[in-house]
């Protein structure tokens, strides 16, 4: 069996190309130190109302000036409402659910998570102009979805 000139040439471009894909997806995983998660944080969401972490959502600012934001996301809406959190300072969020799976989008940044049910979703932000955001769910979780929303302050200094 031959196989024609112009066939071989299409056969062996397509071959080039996907190791040319598989290379630059290897290549910018290992300049980026892109890696899949390697620790995935689990809470039981029938007992967040006894975890020590989430029964008590709210900002907790460190003594080395540290601020982490726990937050409890539930049909419909966001607590603590409101978050206050100062400008100019790393901010880590830590996001659960109580119920189904919910967004977690502070309007006008690029802040943006799910908060799924069983699992603790975690992520650091610096917020540089202080102001009122608008924390809104952009995952579609029940009839009252649209009025899902919670406000965050952004204070000059410490609040």
């Amino acid at each position: 069996m031959s196989v024609e000139r112009y066939e071989r040439i299409w056969m062996w471009m397509a071959a080039v190309l996907i190791v040319v894909f598989v290379g630059i997806i290897l290549t910018s995983a290992g300049m980026a130190a892109v890696q899949p998660p390697s620790h995935i944080e689990t809470v039981d969401p029938t007992t967040l109302d006894s975890n020590p972490e989430f029964s008590h959502p709210g900002v907790t600012i460190g003594p080395d000036g540290r601020v982490v934001v726990v937050v409890t996301a539930q049909m419909f809406s966001f607590s603590p409402d409101p978050i206050e959190v100062p400008a100019r300072t790393p901010v880590t969020f830590r996001l659960t659910s109580a119920d189904v799976i919910h967004g977690f989008e502070v309007i006008g940044t690029n802040a943006n998570a799910m908060a799924i049910p069983g699992y603790v979703t975690q992520f650091t932000i610096t917020f540089d102009t202080p102001g009122e955001y608008v924390i809104a769910c952009n995952e579609y979780c029940g009839l009252f979805h649209h009025a899902m929303t919670a406000k965050l302050i952004v204070r000059g200094q410490q609040p």
